[in-house]
């Protein structure tokens, strides 16, 4: 006979009705596993399904955890993959199935497709492969949607969407990585949720979905990646990011990664790494816009003691750092672009980086004869920046476009200057603050003669 552990009514906030099923569940579990190994794995089920029920509805989740897991083990035992699916599929979907059971099958089931812990397990036939990836959908189904298995639905989801990869369908396992919004998910750790979305955003960017992409590189916290068992991740991070920033041609969000990269403390101890990334930095810092920002990390660079073990790249920051003219090309032209990342993404890359670094040459040049000169003639601004007319008519005006200088051409003339004409309120203001210096002067003077002569 079964005992009654507790009683009572389900309704008023009163515990419900709990039997406990032990002895019944052991010996219908022996029962069961005498048909099973002669065979009769239906028969079997057939006694733990009317066991499975008594245990549901007294709410005996112990020994319903039990059967649940010997219902599974029978079927998986037998061989039979059509009944293991039907199986798990009915008692996860049995009215008021308690979640410790739904749980407890999803874990008993998950190692006979994924290990370490979202790796597909290694099938040798195509029926053991069509076999786990149908339990794989089988319990993505079963997990979706359900809080208290949102770790194991992000950890299958992984798994189908390696089996998509090995299968050569990168943009579907893209798709299905999707689909998981794992930075809202609490049950997994920071880390494991960084490596997820660092999946995600390696396969964005393997079926070029560049957009997305950059939409999924920010649900990754820059300062989660500065903690140190992170290390590795903060690199492949980056270096995804780069690949992202190199596609839209974006110079200085290059120079920022390879830095980051570069500031990493295991590539910090690898000398070939830091150089590799220290020389990227600088080339694409030489590549950038400039700006208060690119200027700024240019001087960081440039206190950077590492910088000087690296002479050509020293010299270059140097160069960008001083209001002289540079040569074009450079005497260490042909080594700064002959670097792996300057070469990677292609022939048509290359070559724009390759113009794009002539053009802020160019733009270094004009910056510093706008210092220098308030009008100049243009034949003699062009022979100075060994450039023909027209293209340094074109380089002003992208300049003045952009705000970079302040220019005006006298075609006619061949007049360009570079000193902006103040209004008649500006120079009256410059006279007034002037005089003002002035008096102050006359001022501080007459004081100090006063007082020379008190002394006296």
């Amino acid at each position: 006979m079964s005992n009654i552990a507790s009683s009572g009514k389900a309704s008023g906030g009163e515990l419900e009705e709990k039997i406990d099923l032990t002895p019944e569940t052991d010996a219908k579990l022996e029962q069961s596993a005498t048909l099973a190994k002669s065979g009769q794995v239906r028969e079997a089920l057939a006694i733990l399904a009317a066991l499975e029920k008594r245990c549901r509805v007294g709410n005996d989740t112990q020994n319903l955890v039990r059967v649940c897991e010997a219902s599974l083990q029978y079927c998986k035992d037998a061989g039979d993959e059509e009944l293991l699916f039907s199986t798990i599929q009915t008692l996860t979907t049995r009215r008021s199935q308690k979640t410790q059971a739904i749980r407890a099958m999803v874990h008993k089931a998950m190692p006979w497709c994924v290990v370490d812990p979202y790796t597909p397990i290694a099938v040798s036939s195509e029926g053991e492969k069509a076999a786990r990836n149908k339990l794989v959908e089988t319990l993505r189904g079963i997990t979706d949607g359900k809080l208290f298995l949102e770790g194991e639905l992000a950890r299958l989801t992984r798994a189908l969407a390696i089996i998509k990869e090995q299968e050569g369908d990168i943009a579907g396992a893209a798709d299905v990585l999707q689909e998981v919004h794992v930075e809202t998910y609490g049950s997994l750790s920071k880390r494991e949720k960084v490596e997820f979305i660092l999946e995600q955003m390696r396969l964005t960017l393997g079926k070029k979905d560049f957009v997305r992409a950059a939409i999924v590189a920010g649900k990754v916290s820059r300062k989660h990646l500065q903690e140190e068992n992170m290390e590795e991740h903060k690199v492949k991070y980056y270096t995804l990011l780069a690949e992202n920033h190199r596609h839209d041609k974006d110079a200085f969000a290059l120079a920022k990664d390879y830095h980051a990269i570069y500031s990493t403390p295991h590539i910090l101890n690898d000398e070939a790494k830091w150089k590799e990334a220290l020389k990227s930095t600088v080339v694409f810092l030489a590549l950038s816009p400039y700006g208060s920002e690119q200027q700024d990390m240019l001087h960081r660079v440039n206190q950077d003691g590492n910088l000087e073990s690296l002479p050509s790249y020293y010299a270059t920051v140097q160069l960008l750092l001083k209001n002289e003219i540079i040569a074009y090309p450079m005497a260490n032209q042909q080594e700064l672009e002959s670097l792996p990342s300057f070469c990677e993404g292609g022939e048509d890359l290359t070559k724009f980086w390759h113009e794009l670094f002539h053009r802020r040459i160019i733009q270094h040049n004009v910056r510093v004869a706008s210092i220098y000169y308030k009008r100049i003639h243009g034949a003699r601004l062009a022979q100075l920046l060994g450039l023909d007319k027209n293209r340094l008519e074109k380089e002003i005006s992208i300049m003045v476009s952009d705000g970079a200088v302040y220019a005006k051409i006298d075609r006619p003339k061949d007049i360009i200057r570079f000193a902006e004409p103040k209004s008649a309120e500006a120079v009256l203001s410059d006279w007034a603050a002037d005089i003002d210096k002035l008096l102050h002067l006359v001022e501080t003077t007459t004081h100090l003669i006063n007082k020379e002569k008190m002394t006296q």
